[in-house]
């Protein structure tokens, strides 16, 4: 039932065409008798009311002549949460408090919450009660280890409650995550493709990037359709025995996509939010075996040893207290992985390395091999220790390759990444050895050439660590749809050329 204030004057709906994320803005006058009988002001929080629906928004005030007296404006969010019309009715009063709020406030004092709390925050949150300020509050209360593995716990079954959950009707799904922080590290693709020409069924749904360049849906959107419809999915699945789709298009824990976009710009990724993001996607997504890609190297978001170690046993405690079998691997995060950082640029080495090109990194191919294996041999598809040669059996005799262009097609296109018309080379000065590259430096250069959101946006990396190289070697090529962003990557290059560190002659002979 919707709530319309009583002998109120409605305001007409108007579309302004406003970006604003997932935050839902609503646009007013300052001279609206609207803002001075409810007492409203810049940010204040409004329940937008139609015939039909309602939303709670930000409010933002103009001061220019955008909008006519009895008129009220709408962000692009706003617009289409409430399926508006031009010159829609509109109600505005104050929304009632909201009370899960309390234990966002609990929670940076320090206090344990439980499943009934954090289940009040993730509702709000998906029904849009929460601003993106009140978001943040959230996310940093639960950073830096502030999450017990109870909590973490019960913010994964909040999050899985929150959506919807699918039921493939399998004895066993499959599915895999790398925690990130390794640019490059596009395993995902080939290992679904491998694993699904092996008879195994691997319905996979991935996030967009957080803090990253490319996510495997930013990838995969560069070859095929992404954006399934739960039945799409299931029809995908059902012909080909996986899918390689966006989760956000399927509400499967559809708080974690509104967490992410608030992450990403705060450059958050905390251990708890991590867990109990990739553990409800994977539980709402039907997965009964997950295997979990943890690299590890000093500047990989896990940066050593002891820091896995303990991800790793939070992993294992929470998917058993939710039903889930998991296998973890360590993996090399010491330098980026393949050629290519950046949507489109990291498509090109998945397709080279699917299609046996002779050019096809061999570090990305060995990884998806090894991936694949340990998958194969968690499946029990073949005995322990022959799951790499089973998985390379596969790519090399262009079977896995076969079912990537079956997938796509079933998804609905197969097109080809597009390429940037704005380059710059970095060129070695000297002689000298690669010995030590900066993944989240090199991953800043590509977001600043504007990827993500520019899918042909990024950078090529053309050494290795332990790679000699000679004067005018070019280490790196940065890639960019505009001559803009090209400039803003190119001045933090050369601004941080620590980013790759050569080891000279002279210093190597010591």
């Amino acid at each position: 039932m919707i709530f319309i204030p009583e002998r109120s004057t409605p305001l007409q709906a108007r579309r302004l065409g406003i970006d604003s994320r997932q935050e839902t803005i609503i646009y007013l006058r300052a001279d609206s008798p609207v803002c001075r009988s409810e007492g409203f002001s810049a940010l204040s929080r409004v329940l937008v009311n139609t015939e039909q629906s309602h939303i709670i928004a930000t409010l933002n005030i103009i001061t220019g002549e955008m909008l006519r007296r009895g008129q009220i404006g709408f962000s692009e969010s706003a617009w289409q949460r409430l399926n508006l019309k031009t010159d829609d009715n509109i109600w505005l009063s104050h929304p009632r408090p909201v009370q899960s709020l309390s234990h966002v406030r609990a929670k940076v004092y320090g206090h344990t919450l439980d499943k009934p709390m954090f289940q009040e925050i993730i509702n709000d949150i998906v029904d849009g009660h929460y601003a993106d300020v009140h978001l943040a509050a959230f996310i940093t209360a639960c950073g830096d280890d502030k999450l017990d593995n109870n909590e973490i716990t019960a913010l994964t079954q909040a999050m899985i409650d929150s959506g919807s959950r699918i039921d493939w009707e399998q004895p066993m799904v499959i599915d895999k995550h790398c925690v990130g922080g390794l640019p490059g590290n596009r395993t995902t693709p080939i290992v679904v493709a491998i694993l699904a020409a092996s008879g195994l069924t691997m319905p996979k749904t991935s996030s967009r990037a957080i803090t990253s360049p490319a996510g495997t849906a930013d990838t995969m959107e560069t070859m095929t359709e992404v954006s399934l419809t739960l039945e799409q999915m299931k029809q995908v699945v059902k012909d080909q025995g996986a899918c390689l789709a966006w989760g956000g298009s399927v509400r499967l824990s559809p708080s974690d996509d509104i967490l992410i976009q608030v992450e990403r710009a705060l450059d958050i990724d905390s251990e708890g939010q991590l867990i109990a993001s990739v553990l409800s996607k994977k539980i709402a997504a039907g997965a009964t075996h997950v295997l979990i890609d943890i690299p590890v190297g000093p500047t990989a978001k896990v940066r050593s040893k002891e820091a896995a170690d303990k991800l790793a046993d939070s992993f294992r405690v929470v998917a058993e207290k939710l039903g889930l079998i998991i296998k973890i691997l360590y993996t090399d995060g010491s330098q980026p992985v393949g050629n290519g950082i950046g949507p489109a640029l990291e498509a090109r080495d998945v397709l080279a390395v699917l299609q046996n090109d002779d050019r096809a990194p061999q570090d990305l191919k060995q990884r998806a091999v090894s991936m694949a294996g340990a998958m194969l041999e968690m499946a029990s598809v073949v005995t322990d220790g022959k799951g790499q040669e089973k998985a390379l059996t596969v790519l090399e005799s262009g079977l896995a390759w076969e079912k990537f262009c079956a997938i796509c097609e079933a998804q609905g296109a197969v097109k080809q990444p597009t390429e940037a018309p704005y380059l710059f080379k970095m060129i070695a000065e000297s002689t000298g050895t690669v010995r030590q590259i900066d993944n989240r430096r090199l991953a800043q250069v590509a977001k600043l050439a504007g990827a993500p959101l520019d899918p042909a946006a990024g950078l090529e990396i053309h050494i290795k660590l332990g790679q000699q190289v000679q004067p005018h070697t070019p280490l790196l090529t940065i890639h960019a749809e505009s001559s803009g962003e090209l400039n803003y990557a190119v001045e933090y290059l050369e601004n941080h050329p620590e980013i790759i560190c050569l080891t000279d002659q002279e210093d190597t002979s010591q």
